[in-house]
């Protein structure tokens, strides 16, 4: 009782796409914002972040690409696409800028209000903090250090800004250095059941995970593939 709803901001050019989504995602309690374009969206969100925002990629002015390489200038914001079935190359694209998920048009309503609750659910480590789950306890490994409470990460004592995503896998391959996690152990640590992902997806991950920690260490190697297996955070 009394808990606050999380607020929703949904970015297409379609009024009816606002609607109708709006609509369903209100039905569930959600509050939420609604933009017909990127520029106009991207000040507003930067003004009053909400707590995850849903992208068309073809948009007039900005497109939802360019609208999501500017939020992450600032922000981790948790982003979720909306894509046409022919857009596998901008979809692999979105997932190196960092999106969270996408969701192909035409779509349910109720797999759009799924995907946005399995994505808040990722956001929120407290909660599972809260029900006594030890994997939310802080982790050291060497120069890496991590708070699933805070959702903090830092190298060398340098913070080390992480989406939802990034920071799940991360998570899952530090707790055990040395031990390979497969691509699927690592969907399964970032993703619930009903998300469906590749391994290109997981990759893609890797990269910027790999390329973040470089931004602040060039020699950071802790993240180690073993091609046809898997990967594992390197023993100290």
């Amino acid at each position: 009782m009394g808990k606050k709803m999380p607020t929703i901001a949904l970015v297409d050019d379609d009024r009816h796409i606002l609607t109708s989504v709006s609509m369903a995602l209100e039905a569930e309690g959600y509050r939420t914002q609604t933009y017909t374009d990127g520029a106009s969206a991207l000040a507003a969100l930067a003004d009053a972040p909400p707590d995850i925002a849903i992208l068309d990629i073809k948009m007039p002015r900005m497109d939802g690409m360019e609208l999501l390489r500017r939020l992450r200038q600032k922000s981790e914001l948790p982003v979720i696409f909306l894509t046409s079935k022919d857009e596998e190359i901008d979809e692999l694209f979105g997932l190196k800028m960092g999106a969270d998920d996408f969701i192909r048009k035409p779509f349910s309503q109720r797999l759009l209000v799924e995907r946005v609750k399995a994505v808040l659910r990722r956001a929120q480590p407290r909660e599972a903090s809260a029900a006594g789950d030890v994997e939310t306890k802080v982790i050291e490994r060497g120069k890496l250090l991590m708070d699933p409470e805070r959702h903090a990460c830092t190298w060398e004592d340098l913070p080390v800004t992480l989406t939802v995503t990034e920071f799940l896998i991360l998570q899952a391959l530090a707790q055990r250095p040395g031990i390979v996690k497969s691509r699927d152990s690592l969907m399964d640590a970032a993703y619930d059941d009903q998300v469906y992902v590749d391994d290109r997806t997981i990759d893609s991950h890797i990269k910027r995970l790999r390329k973040k920690f470089k931004a602040v260490d060039n020699a950071f190697d802790a993240i180690e593939t073993l091609y046809g297996v898997g990967y594992r955070f390197r023993e100290a």
